[in-house]
Order: C-alpha cells, then sequence, then structure tokens
C-alpha cells in the first residue's frame, strides 16, 4: 500500500525538517512530499535536505491550492493513502497510524484528527473556539454531519478521495467546505482523538482581518453548499 505524507508549507523553515524526520520515524514506509507555497525563506531547502520531495508553488497561493497540488501528485503516482500533516508542527505524527487504521481497514473515506471528540490538552482562544462551535453546529443543521473538529487539517484520505480532491478542492480555507462536498457525495467521514501542540515556529497566517474574512467566506460556503449537488 503506498502511502504519501503531504505537507503544505509556507516559511516554515524553523520547523518543517523536524516534521519530516518525525513523519519518516513514525511512517517509515511512507514517501513525503513538501508543497512550498510560494515561501521567500529556506523551507524548500530544508525539506530537501531532510530527504523529502519538494513541490515549489510559483506564488504563495494558499492551503487549498497546496493541499490540491499535493493531491494531484498522489493520483499521478497512484497512491493508496493520503495524510496531510502541517508544517509548522502543531501534529504529532505519532498519531498517523491510528488516523489511517480506519481508512486502511474500508471504514471511512477520511479520518480527521480531532481535539474536541475528547478532553485534549489543547486550549484554544476564546474567539477561534467560537468559531469553531459555530461551524460545527451550523455543519449539523445544514447537512446532519456531526463533526466537532471542523478545522481540523491533520486528515488521512484514501484512494477514492485522492481522486475527487484531485479534481475538485477549495482554493482556501477548505477544511469546513470540503466536508459539505464529501458528504454530499457519499464519502464516511470519522473523527479520531489526537493531541495537538503548540506551533513550533514561525506564526499563523490568520490575521484578525483574516479572520473576519474567513468566518464570513466559509459560512456564506456552507449555506450555498448545502443547497447544492456537487458532481
Amino acid at each position: 500500500m503506498k502511502i504519501l505524507a503531504i505537507i503544505p508549507a509556507y516559511n516554515e523553515e524553523k520547523s518543517i525538517a523536524r516534521v519530516i524526520n518525525q513523519v519518516k520515524l513514525y511512517v517509515p514506509g511512507a514517501d513525503v512530499l513538501v508543497v512550498n507555497d510560494g515561501s521567500s525563506d529556506t523551507t524548500a531547502q530544508k525539506a530537501r535536505d531532510a530527504g523529502a520531495r519538494v513541490v515549489n508553488l510559483p506564488f504563495n497561493l494558499g492551503i487549498g491550492a497546496a493541499m490540491q497540488t499535493g493531491y494531484l501528485y498522489a493520483r499521478y503516482n497512484n497512491y493508496d493513502i493520503a495524510v496531510q500533516v502541517d508544517g509548522d508542527g502543531q501534529h504529532d505524527p505519532a498519531y498517523i497510524h491510528d488516523l489511517m487504521k480506519p481508512v486502511m481497514e474500508g471504514k471511512a473515506d477520511m479520518v480527521i484528527g480531532s481535539r474536541f471528540v475528547r478532553k485534549t490538552s489543547y486550549i484554544p482562544p476564546v474567539a477561534r473556539r467560537a468559531g469553531m462551535l459555530f461551524f460545527s453546529f451550523l455543519l449539523m443543521l445544514l447537512t446532519n454531519l456531526q463533526v466537532k473538529d471542523t478545522t481540523s487539517g491533520f486528515r488521512v484520505i484514501n484512494k477514492r478521495t485522492i481522486e475527487y480532491f484531485s479534481m475538485k478542492y477549495p482554493p482556501d480555507y477548505p477544511e469546513v467546505d470540503v466536508l459539505v462536498k464529501l458528504h454530499k457525495k457519499g464519502f464516511k467521514i470519522l473523527e479520531l482523538p489526537v493531541e495537538m501542540q503548540a506551533r513550533k515556529a514561525g506564526k499563523s497566517s490568520i490575521t484578525p482581518i483574516r479572520s473576519v474574512y474567513y468566518f464570513v467566506k466559509v459560512t456564506i460556503s456552507l449555506l450555498i453548499g448545502s443547497t447544492r449537488t456537487f458532481e
């Protein structure tokens, strides 16, 4: 079974090598692909030095475009499983095997590493937690799909989902949006508990202004997406 770990990275030179090394440690049979999303630092070189394959985007296109690039790579190279791991060190690769198990057993098309299935050490800022609760409630209201950690980017998908994502993936802030698309297409989604760590280096691209944009955009996208039929 071919496994690809996809690490979208934007200016993560201080953490990317550590993330790659941990993925290789916990999933020794996996290939590692870093999608360098227009970084202005040495992220690409650090990733190569750590033994990862690197795809360089011409400029910063956002997490959606970076991940679709990874899924296209996975599709064209015939991978059976794709794992999304952030390049900032927040996702603990020690949980990857737990997340892969239901996918490998055919019990799920996507498994989400969740901070909220059970109590963990993760304590989000009040505003962020309120947003997460709102999206979880809205998703359940519109689709009857219950996902507690709608914004988690720690995910494992199977070949069928790789195929779908390689063709259809939201260009930015995709985490919540894809849940509606998968649900309406009949994909099975599971959540499993994971611990997430504090960012090891760098800073989040989600500024206060972008947070407002994110909230409005995702809300509108959910409302529209719940009424559409996806191909």
